[in-house]
């Protein structure tokens, strides 16, 4: 299976507030309310797409999420890259030549 690697990352001076606002969005966000009484979960872009994070800003999924998440980081001012994901085959190995 092919994917992608989504990177992306806010500009400096860029509000917290805007920051988190986003993050709510994009990943969800646990929530409580009367003093913790209840809690529940609200559900970000990624709650019906699977997918890995591996770092801040680093996602992997597969290739036919990936305009649905580009469309959503292009509402804000966020710079973002966008890699394939090949796996790499028993016969392969990191340099790309093939064992014989």
């Amino acid at each position: 299976m092919n994917g992608a690697k989504i990177l992306f990352h806010f500009p400096e001076k860029t509000p917290h507030s805007t920051i988190n606002k986003f993050m709510q969005k994009f990943y969800g966000q646990d929530s409580t309310s009367w003093k913790e009484k209840y809690a529940y979960h609200r559900h970000g872009l990624f709650y019906n797409i699977p997918h890995r994070k591996l770092l801040r800003g680093v996602i992997k999924l597969r290739n036919e999420y990936v305009s649905r998440v580009l469309e959503f980081l292009g509402k804000y001012t966020v710079t973002h890259h966008v890699g394939d994901i090949k796996p790499i085959s028993d016969h392969e190995n990191l340099s790309g030549e093939t064992d014989e």
